[in-house]
């Protein structure tokens, strides 16, 4: 056995020295990983196997090449449910979540209004944490996903499995003729990232993020027309529409919308660290 904190403090120091952003977090998680336990218990522990130290370090030396925390836990948490991750899926973000959870409020009003079993849509669902998302909180509802990417279907499939949600894998701009003019709310994370702003993307990211999911044409709007021409077809007339970008497309990723007279309440949306975030639009009766 040895000292657990001594220990904790080089790794601590290995990831800082890394340039990783939370060097105590990880560890903290990478810890709770190996001894298969919750970060609360972890003040409790003074000592750690020989074992169990070994596989931490090892995990530590992959984080400190930045492969990403989630790659190497398996696993990522998305509101109230857990999601399966690792290569070729995009592992999703905490500020993802506040766009689920407005996704989930329309739902409720839509529930609210009369509306049985409301459609949501979720376009480009990559590892299904949205739809998962939805499917968990608003079980009244119908909840329909689609993923292009082989590799991203694969992670989709495995976490969405016996969640009801209907997942197909294919292209957004041709997903659910089935479902044109029925759908109550269409929700999307689309790739948004730049084609210049390359050198700027975290290194988790850039390294080990699919790019199918990340860029997105010279202004990181493409996907966005797409998505603003597809949704129109999907939605039912003052259906809604909620969709993430990059917190420098505040005012361009909104103007998307704006520009084609279809849409009426195009409103974008902080994160809770102030920035830009999503937009949320009301497609014109």
């Amino acid at each position: 056995m040895a000292a657990l904190n001594p220990l904790r403090r080089e790794w601590e120091t290995t990831l800082s020295d890394a340039g990783v952003a939370s060097p105590q977090a990880d560890v903290t998680w990478l810890l709770c990983h190996v001894l298969d336990t919750k970060p609360g218990t972890l003040s409790l522990r003074e000592e750690i196997s020989s074992e169990h130290a070994a596989q931490v370090a090892d995990l530590v030396a992959r984080r400190a090449t930045r492969v990403p925390l989630q790659h190497l836990t398996g696993s990522q948490a998305f509101r109230m449910v857990e999601l399966e991750v690792g290569p070729g899926v995009f592992v999703p973000r905490p500020e993802t979540e506040l766009l689920a959870g407005w996704a989930i409020e329309q739902l409720h009003v839509a529930i609210a209004a009369g509306v049985e079993s409301p459609v949501v849509v979720d376009l480009c669902t990559g590892s299904g944490a949205i739809a998962k998302a939805l499917a968990d909180e608003v079980p009244q509802a119908r909840v329909h996903a689609v993923e292009l990417s082989e590799d991203a279907f694969a992670w989709a499939s495995l976490n969405l499995a016996g969640t009801g949600v209907d997942l197909r894998q294919g292209d957004m701009a041709l997903a659910f003729d089935d479902l044109l003019g029925e759908v109550d709310v269409v929700v999307c994370n689309p790739p948004y990232i730049p084609l210049e702003a390359w050198e700027s993307v975290a290194l988790e990211a850039r390294d080990h993020d699919p790019h199918l999911a990340l860029f997105s044409g010279d202004d990181g709007l493409d996907a966005m027309r797409v998505l603003e021409a597809r949704a129109t077809e999907l939605l039912k007339p003052a259906g809604v529409l909620g969709v993430e970008h990059a917190d420098v497309q505040g005012e361009s990723a909104p103007a998307v919308f704006v520009a084609t007279g279809r849409w009426t309440e195009v409103r974008d949306h902080q994160d809770l660290a102030g920035r830009a975030r999503f937009l949320t639009a009301r497609l014109a009766r």
